[in-house]
């Protein structure tokens, strides 16, 4: 028997990885490589090389330009919202007071829910005329009761937004409040003993010692909202108009009109963009895994 297939040899426990990130990553990678530089061929079920041309039409589609805004928008606002909100609740719940256990428990339970199914459930609150979110935010004058949130341009992504800021800031609550857990009592003892207020505690030790795992959190959740589908397919189909339309759903509408190598260059557009985010983070804010 060769030695590599012996079972002192890594390979025959590395083989089953092998073949899955082959089957599941580069594969799908190689054919949408490829299937980018194709067009189709009217009248038949075939595609013809075009080199580089799906990639120039996409900069030059008014649609992919006015997705990425959305999405850009939709991720800077939702992942602002959820830092903030998720260190005030970490530090809020951080502490040993009667209750605080359950509450805590209680903080997971939104992140069991499929995301379809919170969108379907914030579609009903959002409702124009049965929605009770609807209703209590008419009742504040923060929404025109002719014009319901979903329906409005103005509105609706601020409405999709509302269901992902409410399912996931719990994950963000989770991630600070096992960081600050984790930080050294010693430092917080000695600021108490110089004098130094809330404020100035968080801004010079808090932070700054939760700044890896705080980058950590924020880059997790960047790459799941700038792919964000779920919510936007079940609340709003990218409407009204296009207001709501991201990236990730543009090009599922394309894929959907059958228009596979247009459909594959904004795949592609998509991944490459949030690598370079990505990459341009972890350079940027130092964050190690």
């Amino acid at each position: 028997m060769p030695k590599f297939l012996s079972g002192d040899h890594p390979f025959p426990w590395l083989a089953p990885m092998f073949a899955m990130i082959i089957a599941f990553g580069i594969y799908p990678l190689i054919y949408s490589i490829w299937l980018s530089t194709q067009g189709k061929v009217p009248g038949l079920r075939d595609y013809k090389f075009i080199g580089a041309e799906n990639w120039i039409k996409a900069f030059s589609d008014d649609r992919f330009i006015d997705s990425l805004v959305v999405t850009i928008e939709y991720t800077l606002i939702c992942l602002v919202i959820q830092v903030v909100l998720g260190m005030a609740i970490a530090m809020l719940l951080d502490c040993e007071r009667r209750g605080y256990g359950l509450l805590r428990a209680l903080m997971t339970l939104p992140l069991v829910v499929p995301p379809a199914v919170t969108g379907m459930m914030f579609l009903l609150m959002e409702d124009g005329q049965f929605g009770v979110l609807s209703y209590y935010l008419k009742e504040m004058g923060l929404v025109d009761p002719d014009n319901p949130i979903l329906a409005s341009t103005s509105m609706a992504l601020w409405g999709v937004m509302a269901a992902d800021i409410w399912q996931w800031t719990p994950f963000m609550v989770l991630i600070l409040m096992a960081g600050l857990r984790a930080l050294p009592k010693e430092p917080f003892e000695a600021a108490a003993i110089d004098g130094a207020n809330w404020w100035q505690t968080l801004r010079h030790l808090t932070l700054p010692m939760l700044s890896r795992v705080i980058a950590t959190a924020v880059l997790i959740r960047t790459i799941d909202l700038y792919r964000i589908y779920d919510y936007i397919f079940a609340m709003t189909s990218g409407g009204p108009g296009t207001a709501t339309e991201t990236l990730s759903f543009y090009a599922g509408r394309v894929f959907g009109v059958a228009n596979f190598p247009y459909a594959a260059t904004l795949s592609l557009l998509t991944l490459i963009m949030l690598n370079v985010i990505c990459f341009a983070f972890i350079k940027i804010f130092r964050v190690k895994f």
